[in-house]
């Protein structure tokens, strides 16, 4: 139970923490120079960054004049790294660094902002896994039914091996003769 409130509560992400704010305006400030420039464009990465988290994927979606929407399906995902600086430690983010199999060296998504990271992690470990709270009869595994199917057929394989082989060992056996 206290696995399902944990994922429903991942699939009410939809923005990054305010802190994801506090982080832009001191990355802005380590080049004083150039704030005023990198100010906005970091404002609207963070008033219009959008999650959702749903049954198939996760989309990521940003930007107003150059929109900007990264849709991955669970089944793509082929790796999940966490990564923050000393600054997003210090604010308590991390950045959740997706990786499909699309052939890019670096990650399809970057999920910035998020305080419950660990959380998001594991979710999406168990999403593209395949993990389920509760398996169901005839799923591997699982000993009500389709493991036991499973061993069954594996010995009547076996049986019809070794009747085949002492068969064809057995020359004077008038059947083996074509």
């Amino acid at each position: 139970m206290h696995r399902q409130e944990e994922h429903s509560e991942i699939l009410h992400i939809e923005r990054p923490h305010a802190n994801l704010w506090t982080y832009y305006i001191l990355a802005c400030l380590a080049f004083p120079p150039a704030f005023p420039f990198l100010i906005l464009p970091a404002w609207f990465r963070y008033h219009t960054m959008r999650y959702r988290f749903n049954d198939e994927g996760i989309s990521m979606s940003w930007g107003i004049l150059f929109r900007r929407e990264i849709i991955i399906n669970y089944a793509r995902i082929q790796d999940i790294h966490l990564r923050s600086n000393f600054v997003e430690r210090w604010l308590g983010l991390s950045r959740i660094l997706v990786q499909t199999a699309s052939g890019n060296a670096g990650a399809e998504m970057s999920l910035e902002g998020l305080r419950e990271f660990e959380a998001v992690r594991d979710f999406l470990y168990s999403k593209m896994r395949g993990v389920r709270d509760q398996p169901t009869p005839g799923q591997p595994g699982n000993p009500a039914g389709g493991s036991a199917e499973l061993a069954a057929t594996l010995r009547e394989v076996a049986a019809e091996i070794r009747a085949l082989r002492e068969t064809l060992a057995n020359p004077s056996n008038p059947s083996n003769h074509v």
